[in-house]
Order: structure tokens, then C-alpha cells, then sequence
């Protein structure tokens, strides 16, 4: 068994996006651009209202998808053509942008802990132009394997027979994992894909038992090449685990558009000031 180690670890940088949204870019930062396919991943967390009440008003995209889940509190998100929804507590947003979607995202709280995260995930060329669509994912309908070890939320991808709750173009790994004390799990890994973590709380070494590397909260890992994605905590740690096959295909990109040239980029933003961009 080829156990995956981290071959990098970076830590997030303070950004702001929206309407002055605090956030930590793990991905999508100068220190990792991108990694094939994704394309950015924030970590939003506060207590201070001031620092997220403003939120996300209407804003495009075209060309890839948003999974947004929250850990705390509670967006209410809306779009152009008068879809509603809202996100609590454990919840899932996946939004399929495809050939183009004006939406926002709002608080629907006025204090206390808002923590979640937003992850981008690129489209291959030929789905960048499909109807724009969504999966609104409530908590309870989110698969949760527990034993004395480990806890795993199910995002999306598959662990021991039990099916993700997200619906994806493509493979995909999408998982919040909870090591106890003292607690080790394995997790069968594509040995090709891109698998990355990010250790939100506590410590987690990544690697076999033998050859375990450490890495404290707060930092992203990028994983080496390999069968299992072997985790392992002394004092109990939590981390998200993303991990897909490479798309390899050319990006152009700008703000809230992903395209494969600039022709397309340029496209995206003739629609968009043209008003039909988000026409579905």
C-alpha cells in the first residue's frame, strides 16, 4: 500500500471578497494559484458580525461550480431568475454556474459564529456551457460514518459503501473528517488524483504509521501521489479531504468567469453586460 504524505504545506493568506467578507484564501492565494481541478477554496469564521454582515450581493459566474458548506450559522442565497434557498448548520450549496448565473449570498443572521467554506471546482470544457442548475443539500440528508476512531461527513465520493450526498459531474472527494484522540483512518485514494487536505482544527499526521508527517490546524496540504489517504491524530484533529482527477486542460480566468481562452473569457463578459449571461 502507497500511503499519500504531504508534499507541500501552506497556510491561508487574510483576504476579503464580496461586500468586505473576512475570509482566509487557502486556495486561489499567491502561494497556490490553483491545482488542477480546483480553483480556489476560503475559509470563512467569525464572531464579529462586522466582518461578514454585508455578505455576497449579486455577483456572476460561468464555467464551474461553487460547493459552499457550512459548519455555523446560516446564508440565505438568491439568483437572478428567483431561485431561493438557505444554508444552515451542516448544510450543502452546490451550484453548477455552467454557461452563467447571477446570484448572492447573505447573511441570514445578525450575530454570533458564522464558519463555513467555499470551494471552487473547475468544468471541463464541454460543461462550461450547461444550464446552470443547483443542489441545495440539507444536514440531515448528509451520510455521517462514526466509530471510536473517526467521524466522516460525506460530502460527496464514496467511504465503505456509503455514497456522498452531492451529485458531481465527476469523481469527486469531498469529506470533513473528525480524528479522536488517539484515532487513525484510511481512505481509498485514485493514485492519480489530486488529493489536498486542510487541517481546520487540532493536529493530524498524513502517511503511513511508520513515516507520519504532522500538520497543525490552519494548514493546507498537498498530498503526494499515492493508494490511501492514511490520517492519524494523538490529541484529536479536524480536516476537510478534496480530491479529483486532473482536468488538464487550459484555463483562462478572471474574477467570477473560467473558460478555457480568452475568446470565451471575453464572451462571458459580453454576456454579462449584455444582460444574458444568466438566461436559462
Amino acid at each position: 500500500m502507497e500511503y499519500r504524505t504531504p508534499h507541500r504545506i501552506l497556510q491561508g493568506v487574510p483576504a476579503s471578497d464580496g461586500a468586505g467578507v473576512k475570509l482566509t484564501r487557502i486556495i486561489g492565494s499567491p502561494m497556490l494559484e490553483q491545482i488542477d481541478p480546483f480553483l480556489l477554496l476560503d475559509e470563512f469564521k467569525s464572531e464579529n458580525r462586522d466582518d461578514y454582515i454585508a455578505g455576497f450581493p449579486p455577483h456572476p459566474h460561468r464555467g464551474f461550480e461553487t460547493i459552499t458548506y457550512m459548519k455555523q450559522g446560516s446564508f440565505k442565497h438568491q439568483d437572478s431568475v428567483g431561485y431561493e434557498g438557505l444554508l444552515g448548520p451542516g448544510s450543502v450549496q452546490w451550484m453548477t454556474a455552467g454557461r452563467g448565473i447571477i446570484h448572492s449570498e447573505m447573511p441570514a443572521m445578525q450575530d454570533g459564529l458564522l464558519w463555513g467554506f467555499q470551494l471552487w471546482l473547475n468544468l471541463p470544457a464541454r460543461l462550461k456551457m450547461i444550464p446552470p442548475h443547483y443542489q441545495d443539500i440539507q444536514a440531515e440528508s448528509i451520510p455521517r460514518l462514526e466509530n471510536d476512531d473517526y467521524a466522516i461527513v460525506l460530502i460527496a465520493g464514496e467511504f465503505n459503501g456509503t455514497r456522498g450526498a452531492g451529485k458531481s459531474h465527476f469523481p469527486l472527494t469531498y469529506f470533513d473528517v473528525t480524528i479522536k484522540p488517539g484515532g487513525s483512518v484510511e481512505i481509498p485514494s485514485s493514485p492519480n488524483d489530486t488529493a489536498c487536505a486542510y487541517v481546520y482544527t487540532g493536529n493530524v499526521a498524513f502517511g503511513s504509521s511508520q513515516s507520519e508527517q504532522p500538520v497543525p490546524a490552519q494548514r493546507f496540504t498537498v498530498l503526494h501521489p499515492g493508494e490511501c489517504v492514511r490520517a492519524a491524530s494523538d490529541q484529536g484533529g479536524g480536516f476537510l479531504l478534496i480530491s479529483a482527477a486532473p482536468i488538464n486542460e487550459p484555463i483562462a480566468r478572471y474574477g467570477p468567469f473560467v473558460m478555457n481562452t480568452v475568446e470565451e473569457l471575453e464572451q462571458a463578459f459580453h454576456d454579462y453586460q449584455n444582460g444574458v449571461l444568466h438566461v436559462i
